[in-house]
């Protein structure tokens, strides 16, 4: 029986789909913080599944880990309310966005906001990958291989790979299955999720962009920054609905707003085609990756728990994190360029060490204005 009702879940889903920075990697972090630790509304074993399911199947990673969460108490009524309430706040932020961008001409300001926030966020991450690696890698050697793996690959690729989370949990599977595969014990029996693609028929821009996004949530694996360069390939050289500025300020406003980075698909069907591409591009970027979380959610959760499904869930989970690690490395790389930068984040790591209870909020709105400050001065 949940120690929580279905209405303080979604609440909390539209509290961090409202003030939730970081993208997928410290969005995940979060959940793991307040569910787990803190609040204990979901087991370590449950978000370990969660986000097992969430690595495996195609679509953003933050929003299907919200969805999984909804399902383990709250069933289909929990999977669809938690993660419409983590994707609303957002996709109203990056619609006002989108209307003052078109009437206003560009969002310049937000370049100096993000010089802060973007530092600030790597901090944030930072501390996130440490304390969910110190969580669920312990002292084992063989998911410490796993983690390693997939940390370097994702640093020298700067992407994820879905072959790597599978390799992982079949790895791990194999390294316990030795332990437990005896005579008379049943082999494992390992859940692979069924990829749906949608058929519809559509006429007209609104059609392409629906057949484009549904591509895109179904077929995209990796946090919600995988997904930049399908989308650059598809809004900018094969549709020209934007151009080359116009598609780096939609990347800009994911990652200075809270939420899921895969928002900007709103944002973008703004642009192309006003308020209703906004809702069809966001409609079927999220639609199909909540139908490959809570199909297979049922499933996972009644074998997730026998030996050689707990074994490939673990090696999945320790991959999941190497690449989330890995992340924090490219990320840096891109957000931390210069030694004020490089001093907010060290700031930010340094404050949630020590101060564990200051909120996240707190200091992205800090880090905003240290961020506008610099670009004056510096």
């Amino acid at each position: 029986m949940a120690e929580y009702s279905l209405k303080a879940l979604v609440l909390y889903f539209l509290k961090l789909g409202a003030i939730g920075f970081g993208g997928p990697v410290a969005l995940v972090g979060y959940m793991h913080r307040h569910l787990v630790e803190e609040r204990k509304w979901i087991t370590e074993e449950d978000y370990r599944e969660g986000l097992a399911l969430s690595q495996l199947a195609p679509g953003p990673l933050a929003a299907q880990l919200a969805i999984y969460i909804g399902f383990v108490h709250y069933r289909l009524w929990g999977a669809t309310l938690a993660g419409l309430a983590f994707v609303l706040p957002s996709f109203l932020m990056v619609l006002g966005l989108g209307f003052l961008y078109v009437h206003y001409q560009g969002i310049s300001w937000m370049q100096a906001v993000f010089y802060g926030v973007g530092a600030a966020v790597i901090g944030i991450i930072a501390v996130s990958a440490y304390r969910l690696t110190r969580k669920s890698i312990g002292k084992d050697y063989y998911l410490w291989i796993i983690y390693l793996a997939a940390a370097i690959t994702t640093i020298i690729t700067e992407t994820e790979h879905i072959g790597l989370f599978i390799g992982g949990g079949i790895f791990y599977w194999l390294v316990k299955s030795s332990a437990w595969l005896r005579p008379g014990n049943p082999a494992a029996q390992l859940f692979v999720p069924v990829l749906l693609q949608p058929a519809v028929a559509a006429e007209g821009k609104l059609g392409d962009i629906f057949l484009f996004f549904v591509k895109a949530g179904a077929f995209v694996f990796g946090s919600g920054l995988a997904i930049v360069p399908f989308l650059y390939g598809g809004v900018v050289k094969e549709y020209g609905w934007l151009n080359e500025q116009q598609f780096m300020d939609a990347v800009a406003v994911a990652m200075i707003t809270p939420g899921p980075v895969v928002i900007t698909v709103g944002f973008i069907g703004y642009l192309a085609a006003g308020l209703p591409g906004a809702l069809v591009s966001s409609f079927a970027t999220f639609f199909p990756c909540y139908l490959l979380t809570v199909i297979p959610a049922p499933y996972f959760r009644k074998y997730g728990k026998r030996p050689g499904i707990k074994a490939f869930v673990d090696g999945i989970t320790a991959a999941a994190i190497g690449a989330i690690a890995g992340a924090v490395v490219v990320l840096g790389r891109r957000s931390v360029q210069d030694i004020p930068a490089a001093l907010i984040c060290v700031a930010v790591i340094v404050v949630l060490v020590l101060f564990r209870k200051i909120p996240e909020p707190l200091i992205i709105l800090a880090a905003a204005a240290l961020g506008l400050l610099i670009n004056a001065y510096y």
